[in-house]
């Protein structure tokens, strides 16, 4: 028999799913906000009981969220935090005050929206979630949301709040089918977060993104900080694979994630937690900032999971994000032969991010993950061979880790990357094979 857990996540995953089944074309047919401001209108609007930084961009926005929220809550600031997808459970996509929502919570939050939910024609699953952690938010007395964008920007459901901050992670191609082939495009679509007179932080960009972003700020008269700049200048120090250090301002700090791209992350959740300070009032001192940044747990992002050999996970899956990956494997483990476990949902630029990869591993196993957008091992084999490489197809994702292992000697690396729901199969696969304990899983649906 279903637990009241299990019959509420089948509610949620009842309204229409993209997540799941892919994503249609990004125009107002599909993604109307008039949908979620209807639904949260009945709810009391909750979106504007709280103070909200929104974060944009193509990768490093669960970072970037994970370390703004972390230096505010250090700060002892009652925080929200809502991101997507999840790796293990749906309770990861709304966390208060650092922790996970409990099963009840989703339980009773499913029962309090039901009815007003189906009053709203055409409600999908994304906004139905999106207004539960805004109404699990106001209702908490949660004083700043950390609220990271799904797709976009310009028609997510995340958009409809009023953010003291908006900030916009590195721009890269990704959803090209939706959001446009050109990076001015995709941009555009990320800079539908920039409100008039906003504070806008962005982090390093290419230069035809930093463009468009420029563009959009004159025209609303958004002040624009750009990291990398000025105050926001840091410089790496040393790393060892339980940390890495840079120097910002004059000052040291360390986080735990691993690869350069994350210091840019971390300085961007810094500069958005300073413009938090400018904008909204707080006081967000130092010595928080500190511990925020060495505490922060972001899970599958270049996480080491075994040694001897090494084991890592880490969800880059498109060409941009696999060249951090890249040079991240070069950066902690050099002289090191690569095992490489491949596996990537059918939508995203996987081909791009083959070629990153594949030059770098001495053999490469395809696999596929049990999410249905999962691209079958067939067409990963093919895109391999194009590439001019060769793989072998190995499924589910732990029989790929398997058969890695048993080609890999002590000092070998294991590196599974390719989509978010790869890395979830194989964290779960290596903490049941190690004996570890597992993070918390939804039963099944």
């Amino acid at each position: 028999m279903a637990s009241a857990y299990q019959s509420a996540l089948a509610y949620i995953y009842s309204y229409t799913n993209y997540e799941r089944l892919g994503m249609p074309k990004y125009t107002m047919t599909y993604y109307d906000l008039e949908r979620i401001r209807t639904l949260l209108a009945r709810l009391g609007d909750p979106q504007h009981k709280f103070r909200s930084l929104l974060i944009a961009g193509t990768k490093g926005k669960g970072s970037t969220a994970a370390f703004a929220e972390s230096m505010i809550r250090a700060a002892g600031y009652r925080t929200g935090l809502y991101t997507s997808p999840h790796l293990h459970s749906f309770r990861e996509r709304i966390q208060i005050g650092g922790q996970l929502i409990a099963e009840e919570e989703v339980v009773r939050l499913v029962e309090i929206l039901r009815p007003h939910a189906e009053r709203v024609a055409g409600l999908t699953a994304f906004e139905l979630i999106t207004a539960m952690a805004f109404y699990a938010f106001a209702e908490a007395g949660v004083e700043v949301a950390v609220l990271e964008v799904g797709l976009g920007g310009r028609l997510d459901a995340t958009n409809v709040v009023h953010p003291a901050v908006a900030v916009i992670t590195t721009i890269s191609y990704d959803h090209t089918q939706l959001l446009g082939d050109t990076l001015w495009l995709i941009a555009r679509e990320k800079a539908g977060i920039i409100r008039p007179g906003a504070l806008v932080i962005s982090a390093p960009q290419v230069p035809e993104a930093m463009t468009l972003i420029e563009e959009v700020c004159a025209g609303r008269r958004a002040e624009l900080v750009v990291v990398g700049e000025g105050d926001y200048r840091w410089l790496r120090g040393h790393a060892t694979m339980h940390g890495q250090w840079f120097e910002l301002q004059g000052e040291r700090y360390c986080i735990p994630l691993l690869g350069r791209h994350q210091i840019a992350n971390a300085v961007t959740a810094w500069a958005a937690v300073d413009g938090i300070e400018q904008r909204a009032g707080l006081v967000v001192p130092r010595e928080a900032r500190r511990q925020g940044l060495h505490t922060t747990r972001w899970p599958g992002r270049l996480e080491i999971l075994n040694h001897q050999p090494y084991l890592v996970v880490d969800s880059a899956h498109n060409g941009d994000s696999a060249s951090k990956l890249r040079q991240a494997l070069r950066d902690f483990f050099p002289g090191r032969q690569v095992m490489l476990v491949f596996g990537a949902s059918g939508d995203h630029p996987f081909q791009d991010a083959l070629r990153e990869l594949l030059p770098i591993a001495t053999r490469t196993f395809v696999t596929q993950s049990r999410h249905p957008r999962a691209a079958a091992p067939e067409t990963l084999l093919e895109t391999v061979a194009q590439l001019g490489y060769q793989a072998a197809a190995v499924t589910p994702v732990g029989d790929a880790i398997m058969a890695a292992l048993q080609n890999s000697a002590t000092d070998d690396l294991i590196c599974v990357t390719g989509s978010v729901f790869a890395v979830a199969d194989a964290r779960e696969f290596w903490f049941r094979h190690s004996g570890l304990p597992l993070p918390p899983i939804d039963p099944p649906v």
